[in-house]
């Protein structure tokens, strides 16, 4: 108030007064999320239980803008909850899965060098030489390009990492399998310490990159003979583990070139294969043994979310195997530490909150939180509200969207408003928490944002999952627009300031989108994106993909289903109708997306007048993993909204 205004003010009133301009300091002073901020927020990620099971080992990384890379602290606490104590011998604490069951022996990963790749391994005598010589596909995968050394598992000594045995000597597979997910979960020992289990795709060069049939095979030790135990299983086998009594089970899909399948439990028995998740309408993310080997616990996606679940496992009766479901909530439970008594530890993430340790009551799903790593940062931003809404598709089925409000959303404004296109395509969109594709952070710079769980989303049944496949540019397309529509309807939806932004399947949804919208969206942004599906077909490397997605190749002029995919779905055929301004990002290290899908956005958008951006990272894979480099996308992203959209 102007000072002449507060003299006329009666004394009893100031107290009135300074109450109302401290909470309106307050309110003006609630920081928002920044790119900045989301950057000094502590990771967390789970070690494991101690042996007596008592207490939760974990680890928070701490990134660093000016270090450009980040440093970690381990810490101890109580299952029970309590204080948290740093420890420096973690690994000392938990058990390693490489550990023999008696102690004396463990699995050590190297790499051995199996195939003749560089000039100078075919010519010794030419040791400046540099190039690389492939007679079949498989010379690049992910972000890496294809050396002649393998990931090998080496069997020595407890403690000793030099002596050791190569049981996959020769063999020129991987394990741990060569995708950036993979780790120990791909090798264990069997419940008798008498062999070593271990996952691998045992297919070279370009039957590699045509196959998913990635088997579990078991080394006996006494012998050297590895047997195939999986065999006739054409998918996926991957993460054999044991019960404490002695019975192993696995996660696995059933078609060969389709990589996201329905993941299924099985459990071996003397009778044969059991599959535990057989007549369940949802898919697996991953499981654990309960400690008296009568239940397995997993996690999977459920109606937008993570959810904890159980499953009986019989054993030698006929009983019919039930799932449960354990937790309910708007979270994820992403994923499971281990079990104490009646306590299971998890990690737990949704939209506001990136992720802490829990504990689930397996009794009744109740949740405790342990850990408090960044609840002094959260506790001074303001909060998105995040609400789940319903909306009609074209073929009239009922979709789930996410929205996502700005912390001091007033429905009586005006916002711009983002859809996200969410990748994969078969990723479920649920309450994680990216450190990149922040909804907290979109929603903090102004901005309602509209995620949807368009066809082709695990977590709404193996049906929804499965349509997107064929049919990229389909009714997915069509699920993105029905959202943005029905969303739109608001009020408080500026629907002249409309953006549609993604990344990977996102990016080629943002591309599509482009020859497509009727003038719907104001500004695009699309990440390491598909822009021709013709020369993705050309360039990328797990071929197994574009094959069960596409329908084939474009060459297979007879096969509709593919020429579907190369014309009618292939974005570069609708160039002729972008109108719009797109920042174009990719990484040069992306060899599932390569580099040219941007080049050849950007480069028509620009032969074509229209307002764009290129953003490329020469270092960066499918996604932006340094700090510096993870500033500079939150910059420019916002700084590109900005520029075309407010």
């Amino acid at each position: 108030l102007p000072l002449a205004k507060l003299l006329m003010f009666p004394m009893k009133n100031y107290s009135l007064l300074f109450i109302f301009a401290i909470a309106c300091f307050s309110a003006l002073s609630q920081q928002k999320m920044t790119p900045e901020l989301l950057w000094q927020l502590g990771r967390v990620s789970a070690v494991g239980l101690t042996n007596d099971a008592k207490s939760v080992v974990y680890r928070v990384n701490n990134p660093s803008i000016k270090e450009n890379k980040g440093s970690s602290v381990y810490y101890a606490m109580p299952v029970t909850g309590g204080n948290a104590v740093i420890v420096k011998n973690a690994d000392s604490l938990v058990k390693s899965k490489a550990l023999s069951p008696d102690g004396k022996f463990e699995i050590v990963e190297k790499n051995v060098k199996v195939k003749k790749v560089t000039g100078k391994d075919f010519y010794p005598d030419l040791e400046k030489s540099n190039v690389r010589i492939y007679e079949s596909l498989g010379y690049r995968h992910w972000d890496t390009w294809e050396d002649g050394e393998y990931s090998h598992l080496f069997v020595c000594p407890a403690g000793s990492k030099e002596d050791g045995k190569d049981i996959m000597s020769g063999e020129p597979y991987d394990c741990p399998f060569n995708v950036p997910s993979d780790g120990d979960e791909d090798y264990t020992w069997s419940a008798d310490g008498k062999s070593i289990l271990y996952v691998a795709k045992k297919k070279f060069g370009t039957d590699y990159m045509l196959s998913t049939n990635t088997d579990i095979y078991a080394y006996d030790l006494a012998t050297g003979v590895t047997t195939n135990l999986t065999e006739g299983r054409v998918g996926y086998d991957k993460n054999p583990a044991f019960s404490a009594q002695g019975v192993l089970a696995w996660l696995s899909m059933k078609s060969d070139g389709y990589e996201a399948d329905k993941n299924d439990i099985i459990v071996k028995t003397p009778a044969g294969n059991l599959n535990l998740t057989a007549q369940w309408d949802e898919t697996v993310n991953s499981f654990t043994w309960s400690s008296d080997g009568k239940k397995i616990y997993f996690n999977a996606p459920v109606d937008g979310t993570v959810q904890l679940f159980e499953v009986d496992y019989p054993g030698l009766t006929k009983k019919m195997p039930v799932v449960q479901q354990i937790t309910k909530g708007d979270f994820d439970v992403s994923g499971m530490v281990g079990q104490s008594g009646n306590t299971m530890v998890v990690t737990r993430t949704d939209m506001n909150h990136a992720t802490e340790l829990y504990t689930v009551s397996l009794t009744d799903g109740s949740m405790a939180k342990l850990t408090v790593v960044n609840d002094a940062i959260y506790d001074k931003i303001g909060m998105s509200k995040v609400e789940r809404r319903f909306v009609k598709t074209t073929d009239n089925k009922q979709m789930l969207v996410w929205v996502i409000y700005p912390p001091d959303f007033n429905p009586a404004k005006k916002y711009p408003t983002l859809l996200v296109c969410q990748g994969g395509p078969q990723s479920a969109l649920t309450q994680s928490y990216s450190f990149r594709w922040n909804y907290q952070l979109m929603a903090a710079n102004g901005y309602v944002v509209v995620a949807p769980n368009r066809r082709g989303m695990p977590g709404h049944g193996v049906a929804w999952n499965e349509e997107i496949s064929k049919d990229h540019g389909g009714q997915a397309i069509q699920d993105l627009l029905s959202a943005i529509d029905d969303v739109a309807k608001e009020p408080y939806v500026d629907k002249t300031k409309l953006a549609a932004v993604g990344a990977s399947y996102g990016g080629y949804s943002v591309f599509q989108l482009a020859g497509v919208h009727n003038n719907r969206f104001k500004t695009f942004i699309a990440h390491d994106g598909i822009y021709n599906t013709e020369s993705m077909y050309g360039t990328t490397e797990e071929l197994f993909f574009v094959n069960w997605d596409y329908g084939g190749a474009y060459w297979e002029k007879s096969n509709k289903v593919a020429m579907k995919a190369y014309n009618e779905f292939n974005p570069s055929k609708l160039v002729d109708k972008w109108n719009t301004p797109i920042l174009i990002i990719q990484g040069g290290k992306d060899y599932r997306v390569p580099d040219g899908q941007a080049f050849e956005a950007f480069q028509a958008a620009q032969l074509r007048g229209i307002k764009s951006k290129l953003l490329f990272f020469p270092e960066e894979n499918h996604w932006i993993l340094t700090a510096q480099n993870a500033q500079v996308w939150q910059r420019e992203f916002y700084k590109w909204l900005d520029e075309t959209l407010k």
